[in-house]
């Protein structure tokens, strides 16, 4: 099956690098473009994409907002949106985790990391390595304004094995690494992680790595 990508950002050789590069794969296919976050929202809902390739910094409606509108829209709910940023700058990714993004790519990356990371979110996956997710959760997550966001009640009807579930997923780990570690089979760490992502309203796993650190559940490491 071909996964379906719109590009969403300013400029506009940038869009067209990395059409070239997308269109060049033959499971991989750019159905549109989008100058903006309003025309990106517009456009997500017209084409219903599987991958919105999303700038955080664009004039107008930013990428965070589009972000927002689109992981906010129930008809959208196939829709998996990966930020283009840089790690170290970036102070919006863990707002984008937080209402929805699937994962984050610096601009810096090699072709294969962006068509890697394309089909990985595609795949209902988290772009999110353990030294990304550290890095974020201890320069943004743990130290942001919480208003409004959810609280720890949304803990109360995990049951302890999701809980740890949860926490080792937070610490960047895969399934195949907690399955090793938990002592489960992977099939069973992916049952429990889907439902803790239901029970905490988390939309992809990425948002539920930002909810568990908001919350308190997980902790970054000093």
């Amino acid at each position: 099956m071909t996964i379906r990508v719109l590009l969403a950002d300013d400029q506009a050789l940038l869009r067209a690098t990395f059409r070239i590069l997308i269109d060049s794969c033959d499971d991989l296919e750019v159905v549109a473009e989008a100058a903006d976050g309003a025309e990106a929202v517009d456009l997500t809902r017209v084409h219903h994409p599987d991958v919105v390739l999303m700038d955080i910094r664009m004039p107008g409606t930013d990428g965070l907002a589009a972000t927002s509108a689109i992981c906010a829209d129930t008809d959208l709910q196939s829709t998996r949106v990966l930020i283009l940023t840089t790690f170290q700058s970036d102070e919006h990714v863990a707002r984008a985790l937080r209402v929805g993004a699937s994962g984050f790519l610096g601009k810096n990356v090699t072709a294969d990391e962006l068509l890697g990371g394309i089909r990985t979110v595609a795949s209902g996956d988290a772009l999110l390595s353990p030294a990304a997710t550290r890095s974020l959760i201890a320069r943004f997550l743990a130290t942001p304004d919480h208003s409004g966001g959810p609280t720890p009640r949304v803990l109360e009807n995990l049951t302890p094995r999701e809980r740890e579930m949860v926490v080792l997923v937070a610490d960047g780990k895969s399934d195949d690494e907690i399955a090793e570690e938990a002592c489960l089979s992977p099939l069973t760490v992916r049952t429990h992680v889907q439902r803790a992502k239901t029970k905490m309203e988390a939309r992809s796993r990425a948002q539920l790595v930002a909810i568990a650190y908001q919350v308190g559940l997980a902790r970054p490491l000093p």
